[in-house]
């Protein structure tokens, strides 16, 4: 059975990608998301870490896009035991 799965690293260059064609710096999120640092932004574009839920909502507006066109999935091979 195929189970999708968030490829963290796919999924970082995706948001790093879609940062940029938006025209949108890591200076402008962080001052969205009104964080201190931008190493949390920093951390999702190298795949390192994901956005919370509710981060990427606000992400998927600012950048313009749905949280769909930020993610990229896999499957990964489960096996189901009786």
């Amino acid at each position: 059975m195929a189970i999708p799965t968030i490829d963290m690293v796919r999924t970082g260059q995706n948001i790093n990608r879609l940062r940029k064609l938006a025209g949108v710096s890591v200076k402008d999120l962080q001052d969205v998301f009104g964080f201190a640092t931008p190493q949390a932004i920093y951390k999702w574009q190298h795949g390192t870490a994901l956005p919370t839920i509710d981060n990427l909502v606000v992400l998927a507006s600012v950048l313009g896009v749905r949280v769909d066109d930020i993610l990229v999935l896999t499957d990964a091979k489960i096996s189901i035991s009786a």
